[in-house]
């Protein structure tokens, strides 16, 4: 996996999980890979893992059954469109407004786009 500079390791793994369940990959109350098995994966320090399972467990997406392992929570895709659409909400809907103005794109135009790209 290729890291960005702009956002934490931590959270771009986080990303790549919430994403994997959204998608499915892995379904509720299935087990998630071991910090150990996804640090391999991705080449990064277990450590990091563990501090983006320990955020994802914060946010109640992925629950630790001792011993067992990681699983994703009974409400985890709830949990995740509420926080990506909050992140999107501030931090993307700013950038496409000023890119908007920035180019002279109407609101109609952009809608246009979309609907062409779906």
């Amino acid at each position: 996996m290729e890291f960005h500079a702009q956002k934490a390791i931590f959270l771009q793994i986080a990303d790549l999980l919430t994403d994997g369940i959204m998608e499915e990959k892995w379904k509720v109350d299935e087990r998630i890979p071991s910090v150990r098995e996804f640090a391999t994966s991705l080449e990064v320090n277990p450590n990091t893992v563990m501090r983006a399972y320990s955020y994802l467990q914060d946010q109640e997406i992925i629950a630790n059954k001792r011993g067992i392992g990681f699983f994703v929570s009974p409400n985890a895709n709830h949990k995740i469109i509420a926080i990506k659409r909050e992140e999107f909400i501030k931090l993307e809907v700013p950038r496409i407004s000023k890119m908007m103005k920035l180019l002279d794109l109407s609101f109609d135009e952009l809608k246009k786009l979309i609907s062409d790209i779906e």
